[in-house]
């Protein structure tokens, strides 16, 4: 599952730089699909949904530091535990019970953000 930052967030930025797929973002934020990875162009979902990876989307949160879930792989094929949780000061880096995601789905998640 990705992860989130929970309303106990002091806004202290140390989870931000952390991040191997740039899926962290100040709040109030916009964020691009190709901030931080190897998207570009359009990206085809398999849905029938498209978009251009560098169009800005809208911040998940004005109040505090977000998790983008779409980009979030919980650091697997790059640590061993989620970093922003690993450093985070006051521990609201926890698991998003409502983006839950396999082991491989998460490396595949990875591999389609990085274009390996």
């Amino acid at each position: 599952m990705a992860i989130r930052i929970t309303d106990e967030c002091i806004n202290c930025g140390a989870c931000e730089p952390e991040c191997p797929n740039n899926a962290i973002y100040d709040a109030g934020a916009s964020w691009r699909f190709s901030d931080g990875t190897g998207l570009n162009g359009v990206i085809d979902f398999g849905d029938g949904t498209t978009i251009s990876a560098e169009e800005l989307q809208a911040p998940v949160s004005d109040e505090f530091y977000y998790i983008v879930p779409d980009k979030c792989t919980e650091c697997v094929g790059f640590h061993d535990e989620p970093q922003c949780a690993a450093v985070c000061p006051v521990d609201c880096c926890i698991p998003d019970e409502e983006v839950v995601e396999s082991q491989d789905e998460l490396l595949a998640k990875k591999a389609w953000l990085h274009l390996e």
